[in-house]
């Protein structure tokens, strides 16, 4: 019993620490998806679009008209009244207008059109923050890798002092040995400093991307994202899903749906509108006669009809042009960021390959040298730099291909 609820209590623990916000970005994107004030905006409006497509297609309400006649009873002895029942004549008149054949399923698909322009802009909101997320929280990565590595050769150094005042103690090594370790730490401590406040000031950028205050607590960052297979990343078959699933580029296409249904409906206008009614007439308290009307809108302002048919033409022309342009980018910087990413990922390889195991190699053989009193102090410094720069530009790697990744997701439109 005791050991099940040890059991229970570890892996209540290990969900706890994995619910932390901010040690892996997909805890920060889904606390961003639901969170985030502008995006709720932009779904509301894209709730409003869609309101508006069945009255866009709607008849407009019917219209009743109620005409008095000889209110003041000329050629009877009755005075002057509103009474429908006392007056001369009362006339209703009930009247509903119908748009020519068409407008109205037009209407409703400009309409429809704006619902997914509505949509599509909120997906590329958000395929933007995530951008923004997924970057902000690669250099968080980063500012915390700088951190630790600084901190580890930190000690490293600490153990080079020793090791140089027990020579110098010897009488083995000048003290200028000890001093010169000092220095060295010094100048870590100070570089700390500056890391620390970038690591700060990344925190309060990713507070801001998710509607927090600038100094809400975050946890450390734990990893990376793991990086897509090489088979996904193929330039033509990511273009392809770019131009199909691309959030700006669907809103441009509902754009042009939008352009062309607004044209037809232009040249719709042509046909006269028709409004239809019926009336009866009530004398005294009696219904006395019926009659019907019909009531059509003659187009005959040609040359306002032909400059808003030219007009949404050129609408259209200007909305297609637009798509293709914003195509035509998006495969550019597809492209880019494809190059990007392949060379972050050469160097990572060619860093975690070669270069980090030999100056790992180095470093230990340079201690080792040191300690036997076969290398001067200045040799063995130079392998410690070495090895901290090795493994800072493959962090920068690291980070660099996820920054890239994060770029291709973007004009993607989903996850790879």
């Amino acid at each position: 019993m005791l050991m099940a609820l040890l059991v229970a209590g570890a892996l209540a623990a290990t969900a706890a620490h994995g619910a932390e916000l901010g040690e892996t970005v997909q805890g920060l994107l889904e606390y961003a998806r639901t969170q985030n004030p502008e995006l709720a905006a932009m779904r509301d409006e894209a709730d409003a679009a869609a309101q508006r497509v069945q009255p866009a297609g709607a008849l407009p309400d019917p219209v009743l008209r109620v005409e008095m006649m000889n209110i003041n009873n000329y050629g009877n002895d009755a005075g002057f009244n509103l009474l429908p029942s006392k007056v001369g004549e009362t006339k209703y008149t009930l009247m509903q207008t119908l748009p020519a054949w068409g407008k109205r399923d037009l209407r409703r698909e400009v309409a429809a059109a704006d619902v997914q322009q509505a949509t599509a802009r909120t997906a590329g909101a958000w395929t933007e923050l995530a951008m923004k997320i997924k970057t902000s929280y690669a250099r968080y990565y980063l500012a915390a890798g700088n951190e630790r590595l600084t901190r580890e050769i930190l000690d490293l150094m600490a153990r080079v002092e020793q090791i140089a005042q027990a020579r110098y103690a010897g009488g083995l090594v000048a003290q200028q040995d000890a001093i010169r370790a000092q220095i060295e730490q010094t100048t870590m401590r100070s570089e700390l400093i500056m890391q620390e406040s970038e690591k700060r000031q990344v925190r309060a950028r990713l507070n801001s991307l998710l509607a927090r205050e600038a100094t809400a607590p975050l946890a450390e960052p734990l990893a990376l994202r793991p990086l897509p297979a090489a088979s996904t990343l193929d330039a033509a078959a990511l273009a392809q899903r770019a131009r199909a699933n691309n959030p700006q580029l669907l809103a441009e296409e509902a754009r042009v749906q939008g352009a062309e249904k607004n044209r037809e409906l232009t040249r719709r206008n042509r046909l006269p509108d028709m409004t239809l009614g019926i009336f009866p007439s009530q004398m005294g308290s009696r219904i006395t006669t019926w009659g019907v009307m019909v009531e059509v809108n003659i187009p005959l302002q040609q040359t306002t009809r032909r400059s808003q048919e030219a007009e949404s033409e050129a609408m259209l022309s200007a909305t297609r042009a637009r798509s293709q342009a914003l195509a035509n980018q998006l495969v550019g910087d597809l492209g880019e960021n494809l190059a990007g990413l392949d060379a972050a990922l050469s160097t990572e390889s060619l860093i975690a390959n070669q270069s980090q195991p030999q100056s790992e190699l180095s470093l230990r053989s340079a201690l080792a040298a040191y300690e036997n009193g076969k290398l001067d102090f200045t040799a063995l410094l130079e392998a410690q730099r070495q090895i901290r720069k090795t493994r800072q530009d493959r962090l920068k790697a690291q980070v660099e291909a996820q920054m890239r990744l994060a770029e291709i997701e973007r004009i993607v439109g989903e996850d790879l």
